[in-house]
């Protein structure tokens, strides 16, 4: 009996290594997106879908295990990896004007996360998801800010109103796309039947 025990737990936590691996990779691909679709720059800015998979990461795997698979996609970067946008990796990309979108992705996963953990209706999962890509879009601006003001080489005339225009332009595909994640997330956690740890 208690063998059979401990290889249910092993089993599922293999799993669950298996769902924090497979949304890291996603979030590489979702980084990179217009390295196959060029036409994503607008205005010289990657249209990513990072938001979008970090937000699914939070849904579907729930809190612990979706901040866990943002910071394996960051650790793998951090070390080297070329995972980031434009292929970038190394320790010296927390310097990057665009790492607070990196650092954003695990606390919106956390957050995400616990929000359908205590709520599973379908209405629950829409918010959650606005409220992580909120998260997303208010840490990662205030940190392009302050990264360009006091150790990046800001552009001529950047100012906080320029630094959020700049986010003007993916902010319609990332609402649309946090709404079909709360609907997709619902009905696939159904599916997939992850366990989620708190």
């Amino acid at each position: 009996m208690t063998t059979t025990t401990v290889k249910t737990k092993s089993s599922m936590s293999a799993l669950s290594l298996v769902y924090c691996g497979m949304f890291a990779a996603l979030m590489m691909i979702g980084a990179n997106i217009t390295t196959f679709v060029p036409f994503l720059v607008v205005g010289g800015v990657p249209i990513t879908l990072q938001t979008f998979f970090s937000i699914l990461a939070g849904l579907i795997l729930g809190s612990r295990l979706g901040a866990i698979s943002m910071t394996v996609y960051m650790a793998l970067g951090l070390v080297g990896a070329p995972v980031f946008t434009k292929f970038q990796g190394g320790f010296g990309y927390i310097l990057s004007p665009t790492f607070g979108f990196v650092l954003s992705f695990i606390l919106l996963a956390y957050v995400a996360g616990l929000i359908v953990e205590r709520y599973g209706s379908l209405k629950s999962y829409i918010v959650a998801a606005l409220v992580g890509m909120s998260i997303n879009y208010l840490f990662g601006t205030n940190w392009m800010y302050f990264s360009y003001k006091f150790w990046a080489a800001a552009p001529d005339a950047f100012s906080y109103a320029v630094a959020w225009a700049w986010m003007v332009p993916p902010l319609p595909k990332d609402i649309l796309l946090s709404v079909l994640a709360g609907i997709f997330s619902h009905r696939m956690y159904k599916v997939l039947k992850v366990r989620r740890s708190h």
